[in-house]
C-alpha cells in the first residue's frame, strides 16, 4: 500500500506572477537608451552671443585733385626768393617774391644757436614720411622725390621767417638791384607746377590718376630764373575737385548716390563729398567735390582717401544664423484681450454662436500696412477670425515671410525677427531695441537652418 501511495503525487505548473517593478525599469531603460542615441546621433545646437557691433565697409583709392589754380610766370631774369611760406593765404598785392642780380647771401645762425625743429614740425613731417610708407609702391619711384621736397620744405620752413627779416632789411637799405613783386591775387601761394594747372575736369583721364608719367616742378629760393618762367602759382577758389578711377562693378553700385563719406589717410579727416560718376567706354572715374579745406591739401595733386561705403552699428550676428519664415499676416484691429487674462489673442469663428479665444504671438507689426504677423504653426489651415465687437471675419490665407534668427536663452527655439542695416562677407548688423527682435547678450542658434521652432536644443 505504501508503494502505490508514492505513485499518485500530482506536479502542478507554477503560475507565472507579472512583476510591475521589472516593467517599469525595462520602459526606463528603453526610453534612456533611445534618448541617448537621439542624443549622440542628433545634430547639436551651437549657440552665439549677440553682441553690439559695426561694420566698416571702405574702399582705398588714390585720388587726383582738380582745382582752380593761377600760374604765375616771372617779369624778370634773376634769382628768386620768396617771402610768403608755400602753402600760407596771401592777398592782392601781398610782396611774394623778389628778384635779385646775384645770390643773396642770408646770416646763417651760429652752430651753437641752431634751432631744434618745434613739436608741430616734427609732427609734420612725421605724417608725411608715415605716409609715404604705408603708401609706397615701386612703379611710382617719383614719390621719393616727393617726399624729399616735402621734407625740404618743412626743412626750410624753419628760417623762412629769418629770411623775410633780412629780405625786409635790404629793402630797406636800397640793396641794389633788388626787385619785389606783389601776388597778383588772392589766394593760397604754392611754388611747384605740374602742367595741370588750368584742367577741367572733362579732360581729366585715367593715365593722369594713375599718376602715368607724372612730374612736378619745385621752384627753390636762390636759384636763377628767366622772365617767361612760372615762380608760382595761386589757389584762387576752396572749392575742389577729387577724381578716382573705379572698378565697373563699384560704379554700377555708386550711379544713383549724391553723397558719400570720405577719410583723408594724410591726416585721417573725415567728411562727406558731392559724387558723381563720368563713364567712359573704357574706364569709369568718379567726381568727389568739397568746398571747403582746400588749404590743408594745396601742397599735394595726389591724396590717398577711403570711401567709407558703410559705416553701421547695432547687433552683430553671423549670417549663417539667419532664417526666413512664413507668418499670416492680420489686420491689427483683429487683436483682442481674452477673457480675465492680459493675454494677447484672437477670436476664432467656430460656427457657433460664441466665438473662441485663442492666445497668438504677434511677432512683427507693420506700421506701414496696419499687419501683424501671426505663427501660421498655431492656426488651423483655412481658420476664420472675428473682428471684436462687429460680425466682419478675416479668412487666414496671407502669408509673408520674415527674416530672422531663432533665440535660444530658454533652452527652446523662439523666432526672432530682425532687421538688417548692413552686412559684411561674414556678419550682418542688425537694428537694437525692436520690441519685436534681439537685445544684447541674447543667445541665438549658430546654424538657424538647423533648428525648428520650439525645438528643445538643451
Amino acid at each position: 500500500m505504501a508503494g502505490n501511495d508514492l505513485t499518485n503525487i500530482q506536479v502542478y505548473r507554477k503560475k507565472w506572477n507579472i512583476n510591475i517593478g521589472v516593467i517599469i525599469f525595462g520602459v526606463i531603460f528603453i526610453y534612456l537608451a533611445v534618448t541617448v542615441l537621439i542624443y549622440l546621433t542628433d545634430k547639436k545646437v551651437s549657440a552665439y552671443e549677440v553682441r553690439e557691433g559695426s561694420i566698416l565697409k571702405d574702399t582705398a583709392y588714390t585720388g587726383f585733385i582738380v582745382r582752380q589754380e593761377e600760374v604765375v610766370n616771372a617779369e624778370g631774369d634773376g634769382y628768386i626768393n620768396y617771402f610768403a611760406p608755400e602753402g600760407a593765404k596771401v592777398g592782392a598785392r601781398t610782396d611774394v617774391y623778389t628778384l635779385s642780380p646775384g645770390k643773396l647771401d642770408f646770416d646763417e645762425p651760429d652752430s651753437g644757436e641752431a634751432a631744434e625743429l618745434t613739436a608741430e614740425e616734427q609732427a609734420a613731417m612725421l605724417v608725411k614720411t608715415q605716409s609715404f610708407s604705408e603708401n609706397f609702391n615701386e612703379s611710382q619711384y617719383s614719390d621719393v622725390y616727393t617726399l624729399k621736397n616735402n621734407i625740404s620744405a618743412v626743412l626750410e620752413s624753419k628760417s623762412s621767417q629769418s629770411r623775410q627779416s633780412q629780405l625786409d632789411a635790404m629793402i630797406s637799405e636800397g640793396k641794389e638791384g633788388l626787385q619785389v613783386y606783389p601776388a597778383s591775387d588772392d589766394g593760397i601761394v604754392i611754388y611747384s607746377t605740374d602742367g595741370y594747372e588750368g584742367l577741367e575736369l572733362k579732360d581729366v583721364t585715367k593715365d593722369m590718376v594713375e599718376k602715368k608719367d607724372y612730374e612736378r616742378k619745385s621752384i627753390k629760393n636762390n636759384t636763377k630764373v628767366r622772365s617767361g618762367e612760372p615762380v608760382y602759382k595761386l589757389i584762387t577758389d576752396d572749392a575742389w575737385t577729387l577724381a578716382v578711377v573705379l572698378e565697373d562693378e563699384t560704379a554700377q553700385e555708386l550711379a544713383e548716390t549724391k553723397r558719400v563719406k570720405v577719410r583723408f589717410t594724410k591726416d585721417n579727416e573725415t567728411t562727406t563729398a558731392g559724387f558723381a560718376v563720368y563713364n567712359t567706354k573704357d574706364y569709369n572715374i568718379g567726381f568727389l567735390t568739397f568746398t571747403s579745406s582746400m588749404i590743408r591739401y594745396a601742397q599735394e595733386r595726389y591724396l590717398d582717401i577711403e570711401l567709407i561705403l558703410e559705416d553701421e552699428s547695432g547687433l552683430k550676428i553671423p549670417k549663417s544664423s539667419v532664417v526666413k519664415k512664413k507668418f499670416y499676416t492680420v489686420p491689427e484691429d483683429y487683436l483682442t484681450q481674452g477673457g480675465n487674462s492680459r493675454d494677447t489673442g484672437v477670436l476664432i469663428d467656430t460656427g457657433r454662436d460664441n466665438a473662441e479665444f485663442q492666445k497668438a504671438d504677434v511677432y512683427y507689426r507693420d506700421s506701414e500696412t496696419g499687419m501683424v504677423y501671426l505663427n501660421p504653426d498655431a492656426f488651423e489651415e483655412d481658420t476664420v477670425l472675428i473682428r471684436p465687437d462687429s460680425n466682419d471675419t478675416y479668412r487666414l490665407k496671407d502669408t509673408k515671410s520674415l527674416k530672422g534668427v531663432y533665440n535660444i536663452n530658454k533652452g527652446y527655439a523662439i523666432f526672432k525677427q530682425i532687421k538688417i542695416l548692413c552686412e559684411s562677407d561674414e556678419y550682418y548688423i542688425v537694428e537694437s531695441g525692436n520690441n519685436y527682435g534681439l537685445a544684447n547678450y541674447d543667445h541665438i542658434a549658430l546654424d538657424g537652418s538647423s533648428v525648428r521652432e520650439n525645438k528643445v536644443v538643451f
